[in-house]
């Protein structure tokens, strides 16, 4: 019978597992890697926490594996893992530096940032997609990974939560920072993903066959190009201020007014056509993106 993931309910799982001491506090916890000691092996099937990852990686000779993906760690950097998702270690040795900062949902709970942590779209990035940094930006997260530390050390008092939640949300918004920077410098890489969902959309538009299976949908584009569905999203919004969805969208509407522009096709013919199975859904997105119904588009420009 082939064995399932670990799930960790628990940082102290986590740290026992690890061969660590008790965390200074249960629900959160900074574990240095350079310490752990543990056995790929015992996690072939992979893992699973019940509380959040942020980690930093100077040096990884192994590889993780998130998803159908890897990911080599070697230049360092970030990746953010929410509760309840996969995650794999690949290869018997896999040594690397650096440190991680684990985070009970109960520890924010009481917090705005229980709410505001789930705005970050990269705790659904893929491990690919992790985020890279320069010397400087390693020294301000690392800098806001050791002021967490020495809060658990030395001051555990009736405001030590407080300040916590406070770096975390420091560190949050660094990150945020930092993956907008990233999505800049990338901008050539970026631009070639735009012109490959372009291209697929152009292609599934022409394709009858694929039409008849529906719309295109954020997963199945994301999927074809090799990327989670929040960071297409978020990548196409910095590039074009759109999400996925909504270039979808786009897309769909400029191939629904060549199609109206034809006299031989009914308004209902183009929406089958589209991949719609309601003449009605298409109606109503074609008003909302061109404040015109699919028929007076029709009508307009047959006048014109």
């Amino acid at each position: 019978m082939k064995s399932q993931p670990k799930i960790f309910r628990s940082i102290t799982e986590l740290h026992k597992a690890m061969g660590q001491a008790r965390p200074l506090h249960p629900l959160i916890s900074i574990l240095n890697y350079g310490q752990a000691v543990f056995d790929p092996t015992d996690f072939e099937q992979g893992i699973i926490l019940d509380f959040y990852k942020i980690s930093f990686k100077t040096n990884f000779s192994g590889k993780l594996r998130y998803g159908q993906g890897y990911y080599d760690f070697e230049e360092g950097g970030m990746s953010f893992v929410a509760p309840g998702q996969i995650l794999k270690m690949q290869d018997e040795e896999a040594n690397y530096d650096g440190m991680s900062l684990h985070i009970h949902p109960d520890f924010i709970r009481p917090y705005p940032l229980n709410t505001t942590i789930k705005q970050y779209g990269f705790f659904n990035y893929s491990a690919s997609e992790a985020l890279y940094l320069s010397d400087k930006e390693k020294e301000t997260i690392l800098g806001v990974f050791h002021k967490i530390q020495e809060e658990l050390e030395e001051r555990l008092d009736h405001f030590s939560q407080d300040v916590i939640i406070a770096q975390i949300e420091l560190l949050l918004h660094y990150s945020n920072r930092f993956y907008n920077r990233q999505f800049i410098t990338r901008k050539a890489v970026n631009h070639d993903v735009l012109s490959k969902l372009e291209l697929l959309l152009h292609d599934y538009f022409n394709d009858e066959a694929s039409m008849k299976t529906g719309l295109p949908t954020v997963h199945f584009v994301a999927e074809q190009l090799h990327l989670s569905p929040r960071y297409l999203s978020d990548l196409l919004r910095n590039l074009t201020g759109q999400n996925t969805q909504q270039f979808i969208h786009d897309k769909l509407i400029e191939k629904a007014k060549e199609y109206l522009s034809k006299d031989n096709l009914t308004v209902a013919e183009v929406a089958y056509l589209l991949g719609f199975e309601h003449p009605q859904s298409f109606n109503k997105l074609f008003k909302k993106k061109t404040n015109f119904t699919p028929t007076a588009f029709k009508q307009s420009f047959h006048h014109n």
